[in-house]
């Protein structure tokens, strides 16, 4: 189910911790998961758990918890649109909206082409540059009017395409 590489970046990560704590590890184990396997599914909770010592409930607990876990598949680019107060009162919703009927999704779907997931976010913590959305848990987008919105989902869809 995980790769050696990924097994060999699980011990990296329980090494950053003293022997009794490598439970802490439990975070940064689940992003290695969702990085090769593209989510975090029951079968991988379980191998965390196992690999850390850990009941696969609390390992569950901590899925669930976040929301930058992937319990189920998702699209090759996931669109996380902050809408919380400052960024819906700067247009988040609006963008949320706009990005709904370019893909032509509502929330929480996924393109036919399985390239987009759109999902809402609680804040990512950048609310003077909103509205803001977060492309892969990785990459913050500020100021993304229909203009911008609409030149990220082109771009995306040209580099995603398959020849």
């Amino acid at each position: 189910m995980i790769s050696e590489a990924g097994l060999a970046r699980f011990a990296r990560e329980v090494a950053k911790y003293p022997s009794d704590q490598k439970q802490s590890a439990v975070m940064a184990c689940l992003a290695v998961v969702q990085q090769e396997l593209g989510h975090v599914s029951v079968e991988s909770e379980k191998l965390v758990a196992d690999y850390l010592g850990m009941a696969p409930i609390a390992v569950h607990e901590v899925t669930t918890f976040y929301n930058m876990y992937n319990q189920r598949p998702v699209g090759k680019y996931k669109f996380n649109v902050c809408t919380n107060l400052p960024c819906q009162l700067r247009d988040g919703t609006k963008a949320l909206r706009h990005l709904e009927q370019k893909l032509g999704i509502t929330m929480g779907q996924t393109t036919a082409d399985g390239l987009f997931t759109l999902q809402q976010s609680e804040c990512l913590g950048a609310c003077a540059d909103a509205p803001v959305l977060l492309v892969n848990d990785r990459t913050m987008c500020s100021f993304m009017g229909n203009e911008k919105l609409d030149q990220l989902v082109d771009g995306l869809k040209a580099a995603g395409a398959v020849p």
